[in-house]
């Protein structure tokens, strides 16, 4: 009886716990309508040109490209992404998870594009291929260690020490740790990314309950709309000249004609594997570029997670996370094969898009990787959705990457948050997870180098890859405290939440699992799942 007498007990129970995400219209394997899923298919692929574009734009012209290049490279990089996502989706996790470029990759490859072997180089367009080459050779061997980390089943052993304790951290961190690419992108046009913000965040969360419907349309389509409207609305403050006499770098974020892409970019080019010529190998850039593949496994993974949870999957499993590894190595393989000039992750921004809109669907995020591949071919169509705004795209990330994070928070159920053990796992991990890399990241833009600065610029920049990640520093963190920490207790079992997910540790235990990861095409039969 509640406490008054004037209440149900109902009222005071703790909502129960929940495998799967409940409320998700479709899961993994459900697919809306053809033509929904065509749409929403389309709406996948405009959120991830906004990571493409960016990470193009950062390190193309560093190699000595210009907009021609640039436009080759993010072609490039669709065309690579495409096929990546169809083989993670059909052949790796099975999740819905877009695999795109890798901010991870940023470091490493600018330390190449900057390196004093190339200033024998007068033209920049030799500048360019040469260093792209290095970038290529660097990514084709770190591609071999995240195979053998994957295929090999080393990353299954490591997804065993996965507990809900040490998951939560690495989810949130996940989504929260690109916080930079959120608003402080969106004010570099206020003007615009504000308007985006607010249209997205209305559209998608307050006017499916004004407007009662049996269509979920605002909901689901809200990224497309809110795009469509706030480029109409930059159209005309460029066309009306509000931006004539403003600085340059207010010019290039707000004017939606001044990328450069639409011109640069061809009618039709197929990417092909060396189409800059043959790779060549370094070293000192290739431990670092493995360094930054250790950084996308551990951001994929806990994207993997998030889009589990949010396709209405059960927990995955170990054999699963390795599997999904080891095709993202395949995937950094043909980024180096290809020249990409970076190497591959699981899309965070896409992961939240599948709570956005609550169709976790495969079938969609597979349509959505024939647009990719589609668009890459016919550059001059690909380069108008590529062209714009950026602080738009910022705006979307604001909602998007909040989404990842809470599907980190949802973990928490099945943690024991009365226990002081948790609260100090959860909070030390989480903390140290952002201020870490915000001390490396401070150093490296007031200093211009990390703050491991030896003699050695591949060891420098290995711990700048590793400690500039705030999912890295978190599941490090959270892993090491939650396997030694009161090691031994009768009660770490339970608070950790380790009993919840413990018969999902081996595929067959759950027949769920079979129906959510099995391979197709009775492929298990000659690649089983242990």
């Amino acid at each position: 009886m509640a406490a008054g007498g004037g209440g149900k007990s109902d009222d005071f129970q703790p909502f129960p716990v929940k495998e799967q995400l409940p409320g998700v219209d479709f899961c993994v394997s459900s697919s809306p309508s053809w033509s929904e899923a065509i749409i929403l298919g389309f709406q996948h692929y405009v959120v991830m040109l906004g990571t493409t574009v960016i990470i193009s734009s950062i390190i193309v012209p560093l190699m000595g490209g210009g907009n021609v290049e640039k436009a080759e490279v993010i072609n490039t990089v669709l065309f690579v992404a495409g096929i990546n996502t169809l083989l993670q989706t059909l052949f790796g996790t099975r999740l819905p998870v877009v695999i795109g470029g890798s901010y991870a990759f940023i470091i490493p490859t600018i330390s190449i594009a900057l390196s004093r072997r190339y200033s024998i180089f007068i033209d920049p367009h030799q500048r360019f291929k040469h260093s792209m080459r290095d970038v290529q050779g660097a990514l084709i061997v770190a591609s071999f260690f995240t195979m053998v980390i994957g295929f090999f089943g080393f990353w299954r052993i490591l997804a065993r020490f996965f507990s809900p304790l040490a998951a939560v951290p690495l989810v949130i961190l996940t989504g929260l740790g690109l916080y930079a690419h959120g608003f402080p992108q969106l004010a570099r046009c206020i003007e615009i990314g504000l308007p985006a913000l607010v249209v997205v965040v209305f559209l998608s969360q307050y006017v499916p309950h004004l407007i009662k419907s049996k269509r979920a349309i605002f909901d689901r389509l809200a990224i497309l709309f809110s795009v469509a409207i706030i480029w109409v609305y930059a159209e005309i403050l460029t066309a009306a000249g509000a931006y004539d006499n403003r600085a340059s770098k207010t010019q290039f974020s707000c004017r939606t004609d001044r990328s450069g892409l639409i011109s640069a970019a061809p009618w039709i080019r197929v990417p092909y594997p060396f189409q800059w010529g043959r790779p060549s190998f370094n070293a000192a850039d290739t431990v670092a570029v493995i360094a930054a593949s250790f950084v996308a496994i551990i951001e994929s993974t806990g994207t993997f997670i998030a889009a589990s949870r949010y396709a209405s999957a059960t927990p995955m499993p170990p054999s699963v996370f390795s599997r999904g590894v080891g095709w993202l190595g395949v995937g950094i393989l043909l980024d180096g094969l290809f020249g990409t000039g970076s190497g591959s992750t699981a899309s965070v921004e896409n992961a939240g898009l599948l709570g956005l809109t609550r169709v976790g669907s495969r079938r969609v995020v597979q349509i959505s990787a024939l647009f990719m591949l589609f668009f890459s071919v016919l550059g001059k169509f690909g380069a108008v959705l590529a062209s714009i705004p950026l602080p738009i795209m910022a705006a979307l990330y604001c909602l998007l990457f909040a989404y990842v994070a809470s599907a980190g928070l949802g973990l928490l159920q099945f943690c024991n948050l009365n226990s002081f053990r948790t609260k100090f796992i959860l909070g030390f991990s989480l903390f140290m997870g952002l201020s870490i890399p915000q001390y490396f990241n401070e150093y490296l833009l007031v200093s211009g180098r990390g703050p491991v600065h030896t003699h050695s610029t591949w060891f420098n920049n290995v711990m700048q890859v590793i400690f500039s990640s705030p999912a890295t520093v978190g599941i490090i963190v959270a892993i090491f405290l939650d396997s030694t920490h009161s090691f031994g207790h009768s009660s770490v079992w339970r608070d950790s939440g380790r009993h919840w997910w413990e018969k999902f540790r081996n595929f067959n235990t759950d027949t769920r699992s079979e129906d959510f990861y099995s391979l197709p095409g009775n492929l298990n039969r000659f690649f089983p799942s242990f």
